[in-house]
C-alpha cells in the first residue's frame, strides 16, 4: 500500500572504504524495503567478508513509526552500529541498510576514534550511493479525441507532469503521473478545457522519482 508520505531513500547502493590507523573500514550500502531484506544483505556481506574482524551494521525500515536495528558485531556497545545508525537518521534515510566491515590493523582506536570511524566511514558509503526522494503519485489515464489533445499536451507541459505513454487509434489514450495532491486540480481543469467532457482514470497509486531528469516508477 502506498502511503501520503514522500520520504528519502537509496535508488542504488554504493561500496567506499577508509583507512585509520592501519585498519580497514569497508562500507556497504543497500535498498531495503522490507527488515527481511535488509537481514539478508547483512547476511550476504558477512558470508562475503567472512574474515573479517568486525561486520557491524543499522538498518532503518518504514517511514511512519519506522524500525531501527544496529550492531556493534563486537566494538565496544555503541561505537559502531549506533554511530552508524545516526549518520543514516541525520540523512533522514529510510529503506536502506548499511554494513560497515572492519579489518583490525594493530592499533586500537579508542572509543571516539571508533564512532568517528565508523561514521566517516558510513558516510562515503552514502557518497557513493545514489540518493532520491521518492514522491507519492497517481498513474492516471485520460481518453480523448483529437480536437482536445494539443490541450491536454500543454497542460501537462506546463504542470511538468511525467507523460508515460501516448496511444492514437481513433481517440487518443494518455498516460501520465501526477502528484497524489493534485487530482482534484486535475480532475477540475480537464471538466474546464473540455467543457464537462474529460474525467481522468485513476489506474493506480505510486511513487515517483527523477534521476538524471528522466522519471521512475514505484
Amino acid at each position: 500500500m502506498i502511503s501520503a508520505d514522500s520520504y528519502n531513500t537509496i535508488y542504488q547502493g554504493g561500496t567506499a572504504e577508509i583507512v585509520v590507523k592501519k585498519s580497514r573500514f569497508i562500507a556497504s550500502i543497500s535498498p531495503a524495503e522490507t527488515e527481511e531484506e535488509a537481514l539478508s544483505f547483512i547476511e550476504g556481506i558477512r558470508k562475503k567478508n567472512w574474515n573479517a574482524t568486525h561486520n557491524c551494521y543499522a538498518y532503518i525500515i518504514g517511514t511512519k513509526n519506522p524500525i531501527m536495528r544496529f550492531s556493534d558485531d563486537g566494538e565496544p556497545s555503541q561505537t559502531a552500529g549506533k554511530p552508524m545508525l545516526d549518520v543514516l537518521a541525520a540523512k533522514e534515510l529510510t529503506n536502506l541498510a548499511a554494513v560497515v566491515t572492519r579489518y583490525f590493523g594493530g592499533t586500537l582506536l579508542g572509543t571516539g576514534g571508533l564512532v568517528k570511524a565508523y561514521q566517516s566511514a558510513t558516510v562515503a558509503g552514502l557518497e557513493k550511493s545514489i540518493i532520491i526522494r521518492k514522491e507519492p503519485g497517481i498513474h492516471i489515464q485520460i481518453k480523448t479525441d483529437y480536437s482536445l489533445v494539443g490541450k491536454i499536451q500543454y497542460y501537462i507541459a506546463q504542470e511538468s507532469f511525467p507523460l508515460i505513454s501516448s496511444v492514437y487509434t481513433d481517440t487518443v489514450t494518455m498516460d501520465f503521473i501526477i502528484p497524489a495532491d493534485k487530482m482534484n486540480n486535475i480532475k477540475s481543469k480537464l471538466a474546464d478545457l473540455s467543457n464537462g467532457a474529460l474525467s481522468p482514470t485513476e489506474i493506480k497509486k505510486v511513487y515517483f522519482t527523477y534521476i538524471n531528469g528522466k522519471v521512475h516508477l514505484f
